[in-house]
């Protein structure tokens, strides 16, 4: 008399990874997620390689994950994936203070994000 599994939240043909607490804005990090968005995973995967951003690595190892999660996990052909959703959500924000002059104070914040990709297998139309 074990409690019921949990329904599957994505579709049969999809896959997903989340990195959380990413060291960076998610105003930069959304730059680089719009970057892949709707691009097949191999382009989506040389596009995160060659960009200058400093967090594309993470980036890329998450969608790298993604594809292995699609791979391992549900039976999915690599060669058919797209990145269906990238979307990017807030997460704790650090505050430090740095002194100024004549007593003040000045507040530096340092915020950190979340990242979800889904991937989809999508049949090429011959």
């Amino acid at each position: 008399m074990g409690k019921q599994a949990t329904p599957r939240a994505l579709a049969d043909n999809e896959a997903k990874a989340i990195a959380r607490n990413l060291r960076v804005s998610p105003q930069k990090l959304n730059l680089v997620a719009q970057l892949i968005r709707g691009k097949k995973v191999d382009k989506a995967l040389a596009d995160l390689t060659f960009s200058e951003k400093r967090i594309a690595k993470d980036v890329k190892k998450t969608l790298e994950s993604a594809i292995a999660n699609a791979e391992n996990n549900h039976s999915l052909d690599v060669d058919d994936l797209i990145v269906a959703e990238a979307f990017v959500g807030k997460s704790l924000v650090m505050k430090r203070f740095q002194p100024r002059a004549r007593g003040r104070v000045g507040r530096i914040m340092k915020p950190f994000a979340n990242l979800t990709i889904v991937v989809r297998q999508v049949e090429e139309a011959v």
